[in-house]
C-alpha cells in the first residue's frame, strides 16, 4: 500500500521549507496512521489481562516508495494461547531459524484498510505534529544563542506578559523582567536580551543586569573586543544604574571609551532604557578607592574597611549627594562592591545602606536647611533695610533649591 508519489513531495517540500529531519516526519506519520489502525479496529478494547488491543502493532513506511506495512510483534511460545500476541515455535522458525522460546518475531499483517486510514491521519500529522517539530527546531536554534540581545516585535499583552516575536520564534517577557515605568506598544520594535529557555519556552528580559551589559557591548567595540572590560553592574531598572568599567590596555581610558565624543555612545544606550540614568565608573582593585569611585558622583574624603563594612566620611554639602534620593546612590553602590556602606559626615553622624538610618538622615537634611534658613532670617532681619515678610520665604527656597542642584550634580 503506498502513498502517492506528490504526498511524498510534499513531505519532502514540507521538511526543506520548516528545517525539519525528514526522518521525524515519516516517523510521526507512523505514528499517527498506527494510533488512527488501533482505535478503528479495536476502539477502547482490552483484552483478559487488561491490556490495550493492538499494542503489539506498529507501522513501517517505506522511505524510498511509500509503501505502507503493518507488523504484529508476537511472542514465542511453545503453546498458542492468544493468536494475537504469541507464536508456535514452528511458525516462528519460518520467519526467522534461530528464533527461540521467549524471543519476540515481527510479522506482517494484511491491512485492507490501511491506505484510507493513512490518508485520513496525513492531515493531522501535517497539522499537528509539523509545528511541534517546528517549535522544537526553533528552540533548538535560540538555545546556544541564551544571554544574546534581540530586535524583538511586540505582539501583545498576556496576563500581565510582553509576548514578543523574534524571527520565527515567539518569546515571552514575565512582568519581573520588565521595566516597570515602561508601557509596551503593540508593533513597536525593543531590544531584549535572550535570558533562558524553560519549559519549552523563550524568555527575555530587559531588566536584567546583564541587559545593559550587552548593550554596552553594541555601542562600544572597545568593551566587544576585550580592551574594556565591564567588572561589575549594579541595577535599578528603569531608575539608575551604575557600571564599574577596567581598561586592559595602556592609553585607553574605560570611561570615555563608554561614553563616546560627546556622550553619544552612553546616550544610545540610555536612549534604548527610557528614563533609567548610568553612572560609569572606573574599576579598582584597591577597596577603599573602589567604594570612593562608587558613590560617585558624591566626592569622598576617606574610606576606612573593617571587616565586610565600609566607613566612608564626607564633608555636610556631600552628604545628601552621597546618600541619594531615597537612600538610591548608597544602595547602588553597596551592590556594585558587596560592602555594606556606612556614611560619616562631619559630625560623625553616620546612615547605613540598607534602609536603617537613611530616612532619618533625610530628615536631619531638612531640619537643616529649615536651622540655616532661620539663621540666615534672623541675620537678615536685623538690617533695618529689609522688611522681615519678604525675606523667610525667598530665604528658604533658595537654600533648599540650593541643596537640591548640589545633590543632582
Amino acid at each position: 500500500m503506498a502513498i502517492t508519489s506528490d504526498f511524498l513531495s510534499a513531505v519532502t517540500q514540507i521538511s526543506a521549507e520548516r528545517g525539519l529531519d525528514k526522518e521525524r516526519v515519516f516517523e510521526a506519520l507512523e505514528e499517527a496512521i498506527l494510533t488512527a489502525y488501533r482505535k478503528e479496529k479495536f476502539g477502547t478494547t482490552r483484552d483478559d489481562e487488561g491490556n490495550k488491543m493492538g499494542e503489539n502493532l506498529s507501522v513501517e513506511i517505506d522511505r524510498e516508495t511509500g509503501e505502507f506495512k503493518l507488523f504484529a510483534n508476537k511472542s514465542v511460545v511453545e503453546k498458542v494461547s492468544d493468536d494475537e500476541q504469541e507464536i508456535a515455535l514452528a511458525e516462528a522458525e519460518y520467519i526467522s531459524p534461530n528464533a527461540e522460546i521467549g524471543d519476540t518475531v515481527q510479522i506482517e499483517v494484511p491491512a485492507e484498510d490501511l491506505g484510507r486510514i493513512a490518508a485520513q491521519a496525513a492531515k493531522q500529522v501535517v497539522l499537528q505534529k509539523m509545528s511541534e517539530f517546528e517549535k522544537e527546531a526553533i528552540l533548538e536554534e535560540y538555545s546556544d544563542k541564551v544571554g544574546e540581545v534581540f530586535t524583538a516585535l511586540m505582539q501583545r499583552m498576556q496576563k500581565g506578559e510582553v509576548v514578543f516575536e523574534i524571527g520565527k520564534a515567539t518569546a515571552i517577557m514575565p512582568q519581573e523582567e520588565q521595566i516597570g515605568n515602561e508601557f509596551y506598544k503593540i508593533g513597536q520594535r525593543y531590544k531584549v536580551l535572550l535570558k533562558s529557555i524553560e519549559d519549552g519556552q523563550i524568555i527575555v528580559s530587559r531588566s536584567d543586569p546583564n541587559f545593559l551589559i550587552e548593550l554596552f557591548k553594541l555601542e562600544v567595540p572597545e568593551i566587544e573586543s576585550g580592551v574594556v572590560e565591564i567588572k561589575a553592574v549594579a541595577r535599578e531598572a528603569g531608575m539608575r544604574s551604575k557600571i564599574a568599567v577596567e581598561s586592559h590596555q595602556e592609553g585607553v581610558d574605560p570611561i570615555g571609551s563608554c561614553v563616546g565624543q560627546r556622550g553619544i555612545r552612553i546616550a544610545n544606550v540610555m536612549n534604548e532604557l527610557g528614563e533609567e540614568k548610568i553612572d560609569i565608573i572606573e574599576w579598582s582593585d584597591d577597596m577603599d578607592e573602589f567604594v570612593a569611585n562608587a558613590l560617585s558622583p558624591a566626592k569622598v574624603n576617606s574610606v576606612s574597611i573593617s571587616d565586610e563594612t565600609a566607613t566612608v566620611k564626607v564633608d555636610a554639602d556631600q552628604l545628601s549627594l552621597a546618600i541619594g534620593k531615597e537612600g538610591q546612590n548608597v544602595r547602588l553602590a553597596w551592590k556594585l562592591t558587596g560592602m555594606k556602606i556606612d556614611i560619616e559626615g562631619p559630625e560623625g553622624e553616620t546612615a547605613t545602606e540598607i534602609g536603617d538610618g537613611v530616612e532619618e538622615y533625610v530628615e536631619e537634611t531638612q531640619e537643616e536647611v529649615l536651622d540655616d534658613s532661620e539663621i540666615k532670617t534672623e541675620e537678615i532681619k536685623e538690617s533695618e533695610s529689609v522688611d522681615e515678610d519678604e525675606v523667610e520665604v525667598p530665604v528658604v527656597e533658595e537654600i533648599i533649591e540650593e541643596k537640591e542642584e548640589k545633590s543632582e550634580e
